[in-house]
């Protein structure tokens, strides 16, 4: 097993323009095989977004911006990929748009299947109150590692 420091090592190698403090390493979802999941969509190239509640951010885990870089585990903690962010929105969770649905790869790709899918994630998941207007970040983003 790679280690995330070992990892972010070789994607220097591999890209060494990139800054040298080690990004933030986090996995999608909350339980292993939903990280699997979603991390297989993102290298396949069905996944270039993603979304949170603005209220599960913290000050000492941010809200993403344009240009950071994050490390994606996989469902047993190994590093997998580097992302990058290219866009943010914050918008109502009613306000969500079909294209960022569909930016996100699940399901059948629609904007009711994403509705469906992230309230519940949400109700189960957050330690913050979810309504349909609660904020929900809408980040997209591109793989730069694995290079393709």
């Amino acid at each position: 097993m790679t280690t995330i420091s070992q990892f972010w090592a070789d994607v220097r190698q591999a890209l060494p323009h990139l800054q040298e403090p080690l990004p933030a390493a986090w996995a999608f979802g909350a339980r292993a095989e939903h990280a699997d999941e979603l991390l297989a969509l993102v290298l396949s190239g069905t996944k270039t977004g993603t979304a949170s509640l603005l209220a599960d951010f913290t000050d000492e885990e941010p809200v993403p911006t344009v240009g950071e870089l994050s490390i994606i585990l996989d469902g047993q903690g190994n590093p997998r990929a580097v992302l990058e962010t290219t866009d943010i929105a914050i918008v109502p969770f009613q306000d969500v748009t079909a294209e960022h649905a569909w930016s996100e790869g699940e399901s059948n790709r629609s904007l009711d299947a994403w509705r469906e899918i992230h309230k519940r994630f949400w109700e189960e998941h957050s330690d913050a109150e979810f309504s349909e207007t609660s904020p929900v970040v809408c980040e997209r983003f591109r793989v730069i590692y694995p290079l393709t």
